[in-house]
């Protein structure tokens, strides 16, 4: 394979890279179908916000830990284990929906559950790839972990949006076996190498990664931009909202609307993929979160289906952006020795700014109406991009997306 597609090569990288797109493509199915099925049936956008917060606080909760258990015990098999435990979600929510017995309290529960599956998920996930592959292939390798997710943006909706419309039952059928089936490729992946922590267990061991990021003013500006743009500016939790109510789309409608940003996101990440950043990293991520924000205004502000779909695609291009900057930047210049204490402290930040984004949202919504909590929001995201352009001039003078030459020897 050319240099483009370099992470390829490797076997162990292609069965993480198709177990980590079904766990994504799963997680989107489910989360969009119940979120459809709750407001269908309450009519109340603060539950909207529920779902969010109940799959966050988990991952506060567990913070400490998670990060440390896959620096101790084996990425691999804590990605491994994750999985299981949502596909019990999956099922549970599955034989609600057979036996009409779906309660939105019930589905609540379960999906803490799967908040505290995804807490010890997201930092096994995100530092298993680079065990994956060799140095060179680094970037690549984070460059293309992005993308799945990313990926699994577009088909998750648009596929959830076509099989709830032919039952719910079908839905949560598919997410359970897509489940199930990432399981099945990451236990497949033979154990692979890792500078696995041996000191003590002391409270500075666990808060080795909290430690890093503070002093590591690079990776602590870019991850908390991201915490703070998205957090003011995400409006996918409401998309339900401007479907059923202000764009007056059936449940294939919201699939598509669900599916629009994936769009932008992977035709970005093709852009990319064909000219890749090679100066003004820094700058490039500061104007693509301001142009996230201003886009999203807009959106906020829109009747109008055509336009708001575009929107939506250019908010999911530059979202792309940051995303893949971010990514490189956080796995390039982190030591593989506290790789996944910085993963968990970094899945923290996406929490906020996915999850308890979506909770302010859907209780915003609630008092204030989704346009002027998106428009708001969207506005305040840009004003985030500004204000880190100068608390951070560390990012801004980022040129290139490389690892410091003393990050090498550790690896």
């Amino acid at each position: 394979m050319s240099g483009r597609f370099a992470a390829f090569k490797h076997s162990n990288y292609q069965r993480y890279f198709g177990a980590r797109f079904c766990t994504a493509l799963a997680a989107q199915i489910l989360s969009m179908s119940v979120a459809w099925q709750i407001y269908v049936e309450t009519r109340n956008p603060a539950l909207l916000g529920w779902i969010g917060l109940v799959q966050f606080l988990p991952a506060l909760g567990l913070v400490l830990v998670t990060g440390l258990a896959a620096d101790r015990l084996g990425r691999r098999l804590v990605m491994g284990c994750a999985i299981l435990v949502e596909t019990f979600c999956a099922a549970s929510i599955l034989f609600m929906a057979v036996t009409n017995q779906f309660d939105p309290m019930i589905v609540l529960v379960l999906f803490t559950i799967f908040g505290c599956a995804r807490a010890f998920f997201a930092p096994a996930s995100s530092s298993l790839a680079v065990n994956l592959v060799p140095k060179k292939d680094f970037a690549n390798a984070a460059g293309f972990s992005a993308l799945s997710w990313q990926s699994a943006s577009i088909v998750g909706p648009a596929i959830g949006g076509l099989l709830q419309s032919i039952s719910n039952e079908v839905a949560y059928s598919t997410s359970m076996s897509l489940f199930l089936l990432a399981a099945v490729l990451i236990f497949s992946i033979p154990k692979p190498k890792q500078l696995t922590n041996t000191e003590p267990t002391r409270l500075s061991t666990l808060l080795g990664g909290f430690d890093y990021v503070w002093k590591e003013k690079v990776v602590l500006g870019a991850i908390s931009l991201d915490l703070f743009a998205v957090l003011l500016g995400g409006a996918v939790a409401l998309l339900p909202v401007y479907a059923h109510d202000i764009l007056h789309m059936d449940e294939k409608g919201f699939g598509i609307l669900r599916a629009a940003p994936g769009v932008g996101a992977v035709l970005m990440m093709g852009v990319i993929t064909l000219f890749p950043i090679k100066k003004n990293a820094g700058v490039i991520l500061f104007v693509s979160v301001a142009l996230f924000g201003l886009t999203t205004a807009a959106f906020g502000a829109s009747t109008i289906v055509w336009f708001s779909i575009l929107m939506l695609v250019l908010i999911g291009a530059f979202d792309m952006v940051s995303v893949f900057i971010r990514e490189v930047l956080l796995q390039l210049w982190t030591p593989d020795r506290v790789r996944g204490r910085v993963n968990a402290v970094n899945s923290i930040f996406l929490g906020a700014s996915n999850e308890l984004g979506e909770a302010r949202a859907g209780f915003m919504a609630a008092f204030f109406g989704p346009v002027v909590t998106v428009v708001g929001g969207g506005l305040a995201a840009a004003g985030i991009a500004a204000g880190w352009a100068v608390l951070f001039p560390q990012i801004r003078k980022t040129n290139k997306l490389t690892a410091p030459d003393d990050r090498h020897d550790e690896e």
